[in-house]
């Protein structure tokens, strides 16, 4: 069947389409029905099933006979250790930490708060919440103790799980100090806390709140699957949102476990018994969907790994991970390429590694420029594959399904809507726009199955942030344009579309440019106020490793060239050389902390910052261009 077959398939009857999906997941009590209408442009999908998630990603491939593969390989550069952990063995330390939350009274529809690092215990401890009917909410590891605070507040969980200490390349997290922080400053007080004790540092427990993860679980019963209505959220994940306060995006049950299953095969080309490598953390989305639930559900060995794409020891990490667990396809951050590609920019440990085990190489997560994944495809000879989706999505929306047919790739675009995605772009007024014109891209509604049905606790918000600008549609908030075969370019956030003079212009257009640059390893550009102009670009540029020349001269290149490419409407006069980037830690650019700092506006230190220091380092550069004055 190729592609067009599969979208049609859905867009003549979507509920039909999914129901079939449907049959891939053991049921306790099946749906009667795909889609549920409750009005006010809200859905639900599968709501009357009775269905647990634990089982479908665990228990039913031990039932099937499947026990002794390996369900998750863990692999930990930094304390130079690996293991791996069959499903018949993840079934038992699943069940007897159930087991253990149930007798200290954790049951259906209970929040659970996870604050751990990469290691295999965080995604027991999703499983075990799972098992139960208890909703977690997974907190990256390492937050601070106000941001987990605002997550207690919000979500009231009876109970937090989380590990002595986080490790970094040369440092070691102190978890235990910043949650007891976040729990004194907390208006809600969770009942107990579990404390997985890493051996590079003993956490201090305190008297009646807190548990050892072993003694807790010592002597219990083990506890069964619950099953759960279609519609009961798995889990809630907090995106934070530009006013500050966290949205917690909340996920069904049901329409999770079918769209994540279906994505496995249909987009990442994997069938059971595969090893599926996604490179992120637990406490994202893609750690959610691609390290945790989807290739268990589907029956594929996870890797759950703790290091970083350079340092940990060299560049060459990736590949050997892959070479060695054989992996088949592998998933990571544009950002995480870039950052081989700068201290590895000729490939040189590419060459060490066999990767014939791997099929195709997915990015998500950043706009990927065509520069890093035709360095990609240089060094790896491997299908790279962008694709695009969010956290509020869950699961890719736009991509290139090579599970179903391998699409001719268009450089800068994610590819094609996936069923269930049906994408326009629109202007402000709200009218479709023709090919090729940038606009915001939204899609009709209803959203597919495990896509978010509403917010925690916030309905309101929900239809404001997403639904009311552009009636009937969800509003992605990023802004980009669809050619005329309908591939999609996600161009930047709609924040980042540039008015130069009365020209709506995208910094992620301009982006691409600079990165086209031989000497530019990574670059961001952004829109900085400007009394005549309206705003005017400012463009940043990290060079590669080994790019020994006169800095100036770059600027006047890479100035030329936005000149040549998009014109002389870009207005792009100024650029600066840094020695890195401000990110979160998923990797994305901060680009709107940047905007304000130029701009001299107030700005709040966003919580997911990678490493604050560099925040001076951007001010330095801008001052240079006589920006960042106030």
């Amino acid at each position: 069947m190729s592609y067009q077959d599969v979208y049609n398939r859905w867009k003549n009857d979507p509920e039909a389409f999914w129901m079939q999906a449907a049959d891939a997941i053991d049921w306790d009590t099946p749906p009667s029905k795909a889609l549920t209408d409750k009005g006010d442009h809200m859905y639900e999908w599968f709501a009357d099933a009775k269905v647990n998630t634990c089982w479908n990603a665990v228990d039913r491939h031990v039932e099937a006979g499947r026990g002794e593969q390996t369900a998750i390989i863990h692999d930990s550069p930094i304390t130079h250790s690996k293991r791996e952990i069959s499903y018949v063995e993840l079934r038992n330390r699943v069940a007897s930490l159930a087991g253990a939350l149930r007798a200290k009274g954790v049951e259906k529809g209970d929040r659970v708060i996870i604050y751990m690092p990469m290691i295999p215990e965080a995604l027991e401890a999703m499983l075990a919440c799972a098992r139960l009917g208890a909703i977690h909410s997974v907190v990256f590891g390492g937050f601070a103790a106000n941001e987990l605070a605002v997550r207690i507040d919000d979500a009231k969980p009876k109970a937090i799980i989380a590990a002595s200490c986080g490790l970094e390349p040369g440092r070691v997290v102190h978890y235990k100090p910043l949650l007891d922080g976040a729990i004194d400053v907390a208006t809600h007080k969770p009942d107990f806390c579990v404390i997985f004790q890493r051996e590079q540092e003993v956490a201090q427990l305190v008297e009646g709140r807190d548990f050892n993860w072993h003694g807790f679980q010592y002597g219990v019963e083990p506890a069964e699957c619950v099953p759960v209505e279609g519609n009961h959220p798995a889990y809630i994940l907090y995106t934070s949102g530009t006013t500050g306060q966290p949205k917690g995006v909340v996920r069904h049950t049901a329409g999770h476990l079918v769209a994540l299953n279906w994505t496995m095969k249909n987009v990442f080309n994997v069938d059971p018994g595969d090893v599926f490598w996604a490179a992120s953390d637990v406490g994202w989305v893609v750690g959610h969907s691609y390290i945790t639930y989807a290739p268990l559900i589907h029956g594929n060995t996870t890797i759950v790994f703790e290091g970083k794409p350079v340092g940990t020891p060299d560049a060459g990490t990736f590949w050997r991970v892959i070479s060695e667990h054989k992996v088949k396809t592998f998933f990571t951050a544009p950002t995480a390429f870039r950052a081989v590609k700068r201290e590895d920019p000729k490939g040189e440990f590419v060459k060490k590694y066999d990767l014939s085990c791997m099929d195709q190489v997915f990015l998500a997560g950043e706009r990927a420029d065509p520069d890093t994944i035709m360095w990609a495809q240089d060094q790896l000879q491997k299908p790279i594959i962008d694709h695009w989706w969010q956290t509020e999505l869950g699961y890719p929306a736009i991509c290139n399904p090579v599970g179903i047919e391998l699409l001719p790739v268009k450089l800068g675009s994610p590819s094609l809507p996936m069923p269930g995605y049906d994408m326009k772009v629109l202007d402000e007024g709200g009218n479709e726009l023709p090919p090729g014109e940038l606009g915001a891209i939204v899609s009709k509604l209803p959203l597919p199955p495990g896509t978010l049905p509403t917010l925690w606790n916030a309905e309101d918000r929900f239809k404001k942030s997403y639904l009311t600008n552009f009636p009937g549609y969800y509003e992605t908030g990023d802004a980009g344009m669809i050619d005329e075969d309908g591939y999609v370019y996600i161009m930047a956030r709609t924040d980042d579309v540039i008015n130069v003079a009365g020209h709506r212009l995208s910094t992620g257009g301009m982006e691409e440019v600079l990165a086209g640059h031989p000497d530019v390893a990574e670059c961001a550009v952004i829109g900085v106020a400007d009394q005549l102009k309206g705003q005017t670009p400012v463009g940043f540029l990290c060079l590669n490793a080994g790019a020994d020349r006169d800095n100036a001269e770059v600027v006047k290149e890479v100035v030329k060239l936005v000149r040549e490419k998009i014109g002389p409407v870009a207005a792009f006069k100024l650029a600066v050389v840094v020695d890195r980037l401000p990110k979160t830690r998923s990797g994305k650019i901060l680009r709107g902390t940047m905007v304000s700092i130029a701009d001299g506006t107030e700005w709040k230190m966003p919580a997911t910052i990678d490493d604050p220091i560099i925040l001076d380092e951007i001010t330095e550069a801008l001052q240079s261009l006589g920006y960042a004055t106030a």
